[in-house]
């Protein structure tokens, strides 16, 4: 969306044009101190009708974080240059707090500055948006930062080395894979590197000490791209290690000796860092150490910029709160010796900002002066907008007389298809547009489709700007620039074998990987995997063959048993898990063929209403949203029943996909049922469904035991009577007595939490009506490729923009944290859960936390309270009346409160893995970093497994972590939901991965059965799951001279082995060489084994390996005559036996092997076409 159409029709205003020409001679002695007096609304446009007559850099100053975003991105949408307007953020740890700094907000503070400082050569001067808090932050002085900045060009001499020592200094860390800005990696002549300022890493091929070429590379797929002539690359940080040294002399003269132990070892070991001049998460905490004399932002820009200051008096309200919150905060920490009494302030004081505000002459946009002296406030100038809530007859009338005045109107809205029906009511006939790049004619009625914040009008009925907020009273969260996702490299994936860790062979069972060795038989030197079993065996898969080794995973609350090599344990083991499969598997598919049968309802397609209900939500669609959305209403459209499942993670958007499916099932005049396994969530869900449809002739009820028994029984008569289109209930909805006028859809959220009984009642709906399953599981790939083609399952990966990973910490009990974390929670406005899980005590743990944090309101919930009372205490917090709220873990499913972004939970190390991930889930739904505080028992120790599964919490801090947390504990669960409990011991047995891999043949083999129309033979035990094994006398391998990380080699070998396509072999020879470089004999070696094993998979061959002077290929059984056929015609150099054919090793073997692999694989891909 552009609106810098309009842009001239601010300019025309008598006040702007005053204020501009000053502005065209590049002067600001009249607009020093002056004020505007400009709605808040209209500031935006005012700011980008000034800047098109200011040469130099601009800085606009509001008073909190929010603001200063909304103002970035309105800004953009004005101007129609969003790349110029910069965002300028303020760190999200408060002054003397620890908490390390966002890595997207250090790169995105560090490029604004390196952009100010004048190294940066850009078009246009930058036009920053900080807010007050940014401002104060004490940094890096603008000469030091100009002296890190490198300009690389292409014909240059500059040693490697050199750059790499460079680099560390200025805070970049050297890691194996660039993936993330503010890292470098070396290999050879090849030198990677991710400057924050740059939307893509460069790499740089050297030769000798020339710069032989630069170019960008998508960290993704690790693939070089665009050619670059030169590049300049900044500093990683403000933090600069260059200065560690110093700062750590400063440190040690301060002594830290009074500290408690704890904060004591810990600035001991930072400090030893500092000396060091190494780069380490967190070091921008000692800034103040790091400069003698810092800047600020605002040392940054000269006299030739342009400040604006939004509002001095939120301003100074904001930065005189922040100074008291570090002020309380410092004598907190000193009081219980957590911080010197020697450390410096770290912060510019109101006083000093003022004055240096002052110095700069802001111009303020707001009513920060008499009214006589305020610049646009003349009548002429800015009005609010009106506010109309939903009277659109009114509103449009309006818009009329503006039109028939000779004024403009414009509407931004995401309502455009509605509002354009009610215009052609009124004789208007307007299409929405995505820009307004033009001025619009006089008398003009103009349709945006986008969103603005509020809309404004100039006086007179000049121009009128109405949005959603002014037509509905709603106001739309702002559509904001994707935070910058992290790239994963493409073997990323495959990082998930470490030394010491069980492991799976196919062929051998549980062992425990201790390593890369490499070992040389006769002239062959080859990479293995060392695996150790029971009694001390070792066996040493060759390095090609990982694919054969997987990670185990099989639940943690069982010693896992080594087996012997050389004993039939195993052979047995995999036999009964294959067994137990194929019942499975069959189960799956006896449903699947039923649905395929069976007739359906068919839905119509999405009516008016149904585009009204989805424009009015108040949030941006994520991509994989509107996929399952879109994959959903096929499913229904169709005439069988439909059996979805929903994947993804807490607080993704799920509810919304299942809101909008019931909708449209109602609006073809069918019932709606959404079972949930909580009466809290029923409630939940209850005010969620009513508030989205208020406005559409829908009918929602709730059955659960919030309501009485006389009020159950209206609801039983009028479901049956079919006047209910919606009702939201717990397992009471699948008992005998309910019965429906016309159910059509059946909603289940969280279906692993239902007993057997309740399942088996599902079981039957399933072959009746449509079914959406909806899971905060989310399903691992393994699991989820399996199942494909047999259960129709959409996942939900992305999450909402803005969306913050949750800061966790796992610590001992402390009055003291829960206390602080309480006070900061409170200090920004939000709310906390308290989860202690034992009724019992959670009366006398209310009283211990009221004495701890007199300030808050506490409020206690927990399932075995009076229902009307349970309901009672959720809504009152929901509405904000108690700050925080003590319970019992009835929290887990689903309650959503976005202002609540603090949890603590009390005895974490009594909680399962994915309770702990369900809990920490029901924090950080919103825009605000969240918080988690896990908190167990100082006087007990920790036991192994409780550790294993906090410490896996502490990992998965990115969203979207529950597929990572699921290869930890919540396989187990995810399998259960799907395949039923009674699988987790199969899974135990053999590992979650090798399971699966067993249940995606058992499916593919009785599927292809099914759709054949013939009967699946039981599978034979000797078939491999592993797929083929080629084993040659190649030295085939990746030296650590080309290669050197040992996690990236294993990382590259397992990728290596997945690969199933010739095209990706040959891609993957061409990423090797932009890589690393030159590929050597090894890794040509590996390559080609890789290209014999997919061929020879193609093509029904078992095996690749030599006998004797021979090469040969075994086949699982006879040779077809097709087969015998097809070698004939490679003469005498092609043996043929039972089972095999034969090729002797003479001159040029090698591609003779090729040859025969390609014809045997065409052939196989023949019969397949024509069968």
């Amino acid at each position: 969306m552009q609106l810098s159409g309009l842009v001239p029709l601010i300019e025309a205003l008598p006040g702007v044009r005053r204020l501009s020409k000053d502005l065209d001679q590049g002067s600001l002695a009249a607009l020093r101190g002056a004020a505007l007096g400009v709605p808040e609304a209209a500031r935006a446009a005012v700011v980008a009708a000034l800047v098109r007559h200011w040469q130099g850099p601009v800085l606009w100053v509001t008073a909190g974080p929010e603001r200063a975003r909304l103002a970035h991105d309105e800004l953009g949408l004005w101007t129609g240059e969003p790349r110029r307007v910069q965002h300028f953020p303020a760190p999200e740890a408060l002054f003397y707090d620890r908490t390390p700094w966002e890595p997207e907000t250090v790169r995105q503070r560090v490029a604004v500055l390196a952009q100010l400082a004048g190294a940066l050569e850009e078009e246009a001067a930058p036009i920053i948006v900080a807010p007050a808090w940014a401002l104060m932050v004490r940094t890096v002085p603008a000469a030091l930062l100009k002296g890190g900045i490198r300009a690389l060009k292409v014909g240059q001499f500059r040693p490697p080395a050199e750059l790499a020592a460079a680099w560390l200094r200025f805070g970049y860390q050297p890691v194996s894979v660039v993936e993330e800005p503010g890292s470098f990696s070396m290999r050879g002549g090849i030198v990677d590197v991710y400057p924050p300022n740059l939307p893509q890493p460069v790499r740089l091929e050297f030769f000798g000490d020339e710069i032989d070429s630069l170019r960008a590379f998508d960290p993704a797929t690790q693939r070089s791209g665009q050619a670059l002539d030169a590049v300049q690359v900044v500093p990683a940080s403000e933090a600069f290690m260059s200065q560690g040294p110093r700062a750590a002399s400063a440190l040690r003269q301060g002594g830290w000796r009074d500290l408690v132990p704890a904060h004591g070892q810990r600035l001991e070991r930072d400090v030893e860092r500092l000396e060091r001049g190494e780069a380490f998460l967190g070091m921008e905490y000692y800034l103040p150490y790091l400069y003698p004399q810092p800047a600020t932002l605002l040392d940054y820009v000269d006299g030739q910029a342009l400040v604006i200051a939004d509002d001095l008096l939120a301003i100074k309200a904001e930065a005189q709160a922040l100074e008291g919150q570090a002020a309380d905060l410092r004598a907190e920490l000193q009081r219980e010796r957590e911080l010197p009494v020697t450390w410096p302030v770290p912060y510019l004081a109101w006083g000093e900002l003022a004055e240096r505000l002052a110095a700069k002459g802001a111009l303020s946009l707001a009513y920060d002066a008499a009214p006589e002296e305020l610049l646009l406030a003349e009548e002429e100038s800015f009005q609010p907008g009106l506010r109309y809530g939903g009277r659109m007859k009114q509103a449009l009338d309006d818009v009329r007389r503006v039109l028939e005045a000779g004024g403009r109107a414009v509407l931004v809205s995401r309502q455009t298809a509605r509002l354009r029906e009610l215009l052609a009511e009124l004789n208007l006939s307007v299409y929405p547009r995505e820009a307004i790049i033009a001025v619009p004619p006089a008398g003009s009625l103009t349709m945006v489709q986008g969103s603005l914040s509020e809309g404004w009008a100039l006086a007179g009925e000049r121009l009128a700007v109405l949005t959603d907020a002014e037509l509905y009273g709603w106001r739309r969260s702002q559509p904001r620039r994707q935070r910058r996702a992290r790239a994963l490299a493409p073997e990323a994936f495959f990082a998930d074998l470490r030394e010491g860790e069980y492991v799976v062979h196919m062929d051998h069972g549980v062992g425990i990987y201790r390593g890369l060795v490499r070992k040389t038989a006769g002239d062959t030197e080859r990479e293995y995997l060392e695996v150790e079993y029971q009694g001390g065996d070792r066996l040493f898969v060759p390095a090609q063959q990982v694919d054969r080794l997987t990670r185990y995973v099989g639940g943690e609350a069982h010693e896992v048993t080594l087996q012997r090599l050389g004993t039939a344990d195993w052979a047995q083991i995999k036999a009964r898990t294959r067994r137990a499969v194929e019942d499975i598997a069959r189960d799956l598919l006896e449903l699947y063929a039923t649905r395929e049968v069976v007739p359906g309802h068919a839905f119509a397609s999405d009516n008016q209403w149904q585009l009204e209900l989805e424009e009015s939500f108040p949030y941006d669609e994520t991509r994989d949203q509107l996929q399952a959305l879109s994959e959903v209403k096929g499913d229904m459209e169709k005439p069988k029943p439909m059996d979805r499942l929903i994947c993804g993670d807490v607080g993704y958007g799920k509810t919304e996909v299942a809101l909008r499916a019931a909708f449209k099932a109602v609006m073809d005049g069918r019932q709606v049922a959404v079972l949930v396994p909580t009466t809290v969530l029923a409630q939940q869900h209850y005010y969620t469904f009513e508030e989205r449809l208020r406005a559409f002739p829908v009918k929602v009820e709730m059955l659960s035991r919030f309501r009485t028994h006389q009020e159950q029984k209206g609801i039983l008569e009028e479901l049956e009577a079919g006047t209910i289109d919606i009702i939201i209930g717990t397992h009471r909805l699948i008992q005998r007595d309910v019965k429906f006028g016309n159910l059509g859809l059946l909603i289940v959220d969280e279906e692993q939490r239902f007993g057997v009984g309740h399942k088996e009642r599902l079981k039957r709906l399933r072959r009746e009506v449509d079914v959406l399953t909806l899971s905060a599981t989310p399903i691992p790939r393994t699991l989820y490729m399996a199942l494909t083609g047999v259960r129709d399952m959409s996942t939900i990966n992305t999450p909402p923009e803005d969306r913050l990973p949750i800061r966790t910490q796992v610590v001992e009990y402390d009055e003291g944290l829960v206390r602080k974390a309480i006070l900061r929670e409170l200090d920004r406005g939000g709310q906390v859960f308290f989860v202690h899980n034992r009724v019992q005590g959670i009366y006398q743990m209310t009283q211990q936390l009221q004495r701890l944090v007199p300030e808050a309101s506490f409020c206690v919930g927990h399932g075995q309270m009076d229902e009307g009372e349970l309901a009672r205490v959720m809504l009152d917090f929901a509405a904000g009346r108690y700050d925080v709220l003590v319970c019992t873990t009835i929290i887990e499913s689903g309650l959503d409160i976005p202002n609540v972004n603090t949890i603590i939970i009390n005895r974490a190390d009594r909680f399962g893995l994915a309770q702990l991930y369900q809990l920490r889930g029901r924090v950080g739904r919103s825009a605000n970093r969240a918080y988690a505080y896990l908190l167990y028992n100082r006087h007990q120790q920790l036991t192994p497994v409780a550790g294993r599964r906090l410490e896996a919490l502490l990992e998965a801090a990115e969203l979207g972590a529950g597929f990572q947390i699921a290869m930890r504990d919540l396989e187990i669960r995810g399998a259960g939901e799907m395949l039923g409990p009674e699988q987790h011991g199969h899974i135990v047995a053999v590992g979650f991965d090798l399971y699966c891999r067993m249940l995606a043949q058992a499916i593919k083999r009785l599927k292809a059965a099914v759709d054949s129309g013939q009967a699946a033979e039981p599978a034979a035990l000797t078939a491999a799951e592993g797929g083929v094994v080629v084993d040659l006398p190649l030295s085939a391998h990746l030296p650590e001279s080309y290669v050197a990380d040992t996690a990236l080699r294993l990382r590259l070998y397992r990728r290596l082995a997945e690969v199933g396509q010739p095209e990706e072999v040959e891609a993957l020879q061409q990423e090797l060489a932009e890589r690393f470089g030159p590929l050597p004999a090894a890794v040509q070696n590996l390559l080609y084994l890789l290209r014999l094993k997919v061929l020879a998979t193609r093509a029904g061959v078992a095996a690749v390996a030599t006998e004797g002077h021979d090469v040969v290929l075994r086949f699982p059984d006879l040779l077809p005559p097709a087969v015998i056929q097809q070698a004939h015609r490679f003469g005498s150099r092609v043996a043929v036996g039972r089972n095999r054919l034969a090729i002797a090793r003479e001159e040029r073997w090698r591609e003779l092997l090729v040859a025969l692999l390609i014809v045997l694989a065409q052939r196989v891909g023949a019969e397949a076409v024509a069968a």
